[in-house]
């Protein structure tokens, strides 16, 4: 998947992505890296808004997970069970969010056990950058399920 065909998923699936003017800078199996400028996620103190950061990093780690199934044949609906955010320094402008697996020896398991069951749960990572260096920290538990067992 490319950054351009990613983008393009995303500004069509989740709206909030084209709202939020989300582009995407990078994808790789080791990780995705998202930007957004600061003008349409800015808040009453000219910084990011707490909310559009969040949702960068919540998009950089679902997009990493969605890119690594799609690019092993595996149709799922993919959904967030659970997040922390740490808020770190404020952001006075442009943005981003590069994900990683918290643990890349958990991949072939996560895949096991989503042949076996129909579903299986990920940690996804994500650092939260600015200009001024790490301005957030981003954990989140991911949730692949498949079409079978997402009707259910």
């Amino acid at each position: 998947m490319t950054p351009s065909e990613l983008q393009a998923y995303l500004h069509a699936h989740i709206p909030l992505s084209a709202a939020m003017q989300v582009e995407v800078a990078a994808v790789a199996w080791e990780h995705v890296l998202l930007r957004a400028p600061l003008a349409p996620n800015i808040n009453h103190r000219e910084t990011v808004f707490g909310g559009s950061a969040s949702a960068l990093s919540i998009l950089a780690a679902w997009s990493l997970l969605h890119a690594r199934l799609r690019s092993s044949g595996i149709a799922s609906r993919l959904v967030i069970q659970s997040n922390r955010m740490d808020y770190l320094l404020p952001i006075t402008g442009p943005f981003s969010a590069r994900s990683s697996l918290e643990d890349p020896d958990q991949w072939p398991g996560f895949m096991r056990l989503f042949e076996r069951r129909g579903r299986a749960r990920l940690k996804v990572t994500a650092e939260l950058m600015a200009e001024s260096g790490v301005a957030g920290l981003f954990s989140g538990q991911f949730v692949a399920l498949g079409y079978e067992t997402a009707r259910i």
